[in-house]
């Protein structure tokens, strides 16, 4: 009897077998790092956004559970810390134990893929990092941060790939690109499937030709209105303003007082004026920039006098901007919107509903979280400020109620600039409204509800701090605004089942090695 056996394979051809795959699994893990540094952030490359999970999760499927899992982690720490730098306004030492903290839920998707991808088939495999990342974004924008850090808004400015936004929200971006790491690693892996990649290519595809189609074939086509939005030429870093702390703590002069009430006064004279001479070259809708008048509570009914004064007077809407306190109050700040309409009367008056995690959110009144709205000649008109417009789920009631241009005015800094106008710019497709955004500090820019970019001032560039735009006066209804998240639930939900599928294989037929 003849007992076949396996050719011996020599102990040095192991090792050099085993420093091979070590050398490689390296290289994959420090491509990931150097394409996470430009992912996301700061300074973002499309295309690397695309890459860097792919990379990162094939060293993690390569290498051993847990040192793999480690390594990652500190990775995703490290890179994040860094690309992030200056965006997060938390200050020192808590903006790294953000870091710490926030590279856990960016973790999560590479470790369900480690422990469930291997445990189900190759097609039904390639679905578990892709429903866990978003399925972990969607949860995490529902926190103070919001839709921050969701890798969709790295593809700002892709407008054929982002017409999937009026259809899906920001999660089919986000699927898109945690499948495309999911179906590579599988077509790179020794008995590779193509049929994943086959089919995630032939659903971007369609993807991409469904949106070309879109912005080529049904263009925004309705009439357009003149919009004029302004920033303060005076920015209020003046050493007046500096007496604001004490006002407020009721701590200050007679003369500290006095000085505040000309700075804001100054403030609101530039302002006033400058909205005058837009509305007598045309423009019918004007707003300013988020808190652009800061003034005492007891100074405003004079200030919107005037306001009111000239919008009767010029036949516009204008959306004055004001940041109003009320000295010994519990949450002394008012961020708020006040429109006022063609007749002289104030249509409505709307409080941020997201102030700004930190000193902000400490001092604003709480706003009712409800959107404010005026049916105009120029379409149904709807505002949000600033950080309000990170929230899928607040500007879903624009798109509930119709919106047909939504007011933005917003603050920024130098490190958030240009992404959060481009974050903005999502929900006009998603919902399916025209937006202007004006923002003190940073971009502003005006989009038509697919995403072109129809006007634009950066404040670090421009000498005139006046953006005008013609913006379309009728928005669309699109199937997010009906459908909302449903693309996020059904990730959720089939996370759960693919996990459930996971453990009841696991048992039947016991744990892969």
């Amino acid at each position: 009897m003849v007992i076949a056996t396996s050719p011996r394979v020599p102990q040095s051809e192991n090792s050099r077998k085993s420093w091979g795959e070590h050398s490689a699994n390296r290289g994959w893990l420090i491509a990931a790092c150097v394409l996470l540094l430009v992912a996301d952030g700061r300074d973002t490359i499309a295309l690397a956004a695309w890459l860097a999970p792919a990379c990162l999760l094939r060293f993690v499927r390569k290498e051993r559970a847990l040192p793999g899992l480690a390594i990652a982690y500190v990775a995703l720490v490290l890179t994040r810390g860094i690309a992030f730098r200056g965006m997060v306004p938390i200050p020192g030492i808590f903006y790294y134990i953000f870091a710490v903290i926030s590279a856990i839920s960016a973790l999560l998707p590479y470790l369900a893929d480690r422990l469930l991808a291997g445990r189900l088939g190759k097609f039904t495999g390639s679905f578990v990092f892709p429903c866990t990342l978003v399925a972990t974004q969607f949860l995490y924008s529902h926190g103070p941060q919001g839709s921050w850090g969701t890798v969709a808004y790295t593809q700002a400015g892709n407008l054929p790939l982002l017409q999937l936004l009026s259809v899906t929200g920001i999660w089919g971006v986000t699927f898109l690109i945690g499948w495309f790491a999911a179906v590579v690693n599988q077509a790179l892996d020794p008995y590779r499937s193509l049929r994943p990649f086959a089919a995630f290519a032939s659903v971007l595809l369609a993807v991409l030709l469904g949106g070309g189609a879109r912005l080529a074939f049904v263009p925004a086509s309705s009439s357009s209105v003149r919009v004029a939005s302004l920033s303060p030429a005076a920015q209020p870093v003046q050493p007046a303003f500096n007496h604001l702390n004490a006002i407020v703590a009721g701590r200050a002069s007679s003369a500290e007082i006095s000085a505040f009430r000309d700075a804001s006064a100054a403030v609101a004279d530039d302002l006033l004026s400058r909205s005058a001479v837009e509305a007598s070259s045309g423009a019918r809708i004007i707003f300013w920039s988020e808190t652009a008048v800061y003034l005492l509570a007891e100074d405003e009914p004079a200030l919107l006098a005037r306001g009111r004064e000239i919008a009767r007077t010029n036949h516009i809407y204008l959306g004055m901007t004001l940041g109003t306190w009320t000295p010994g109050a519990p949450k002394p700040l008012q961020n708020k919107l006040v429109l006022i309409e063609p007749d002289g009367n104030v249509a409505w008056q709307y409080l941020k509903a997201h102030p700004t995690p930190g000193p902000e959110a400490a001092a604003s009144v709480p706003s009712d979280g409800k959107l404010k709205r005026v049916d105009s000649p120029y379409g149904r008109i709807m505002a949000a400020i600033c950080y309000d417009m990170d929230f899928p789920s607040l500007l879903a009631q624009a798109g509930a109620q119709r919106a047909d241009i939504v007011l933005s005015p917003a603050g920024d800094w130098r490190a958030i600039d240009p992404r959060h106008t481009q974050m903005a710019s999502f929900r006009a497709i998603e919902q399916g409204f025209n937006l202007v955004r004006q923002t003190n500090q940073g971009l502003s820019a005006a989009y038509d509800y697919q995403g072109h970019q129809l006007a634009h001032m950066d404040q670090y560039q421009a000498e005139q701090l006046t953006m005008v735009a013609q913006v379309p006066t009728r928005g669309v209804r699109t199937f997010y605004s009906l459908f909302g998240d449903w693309l996020a639930w059904f990730c959720l939900f089939a996370l759960m089942g693919l996990v459930w599928s996971g453990i009841r294989d696991s048992r039947a037929h016991g744990s892969p090695e």
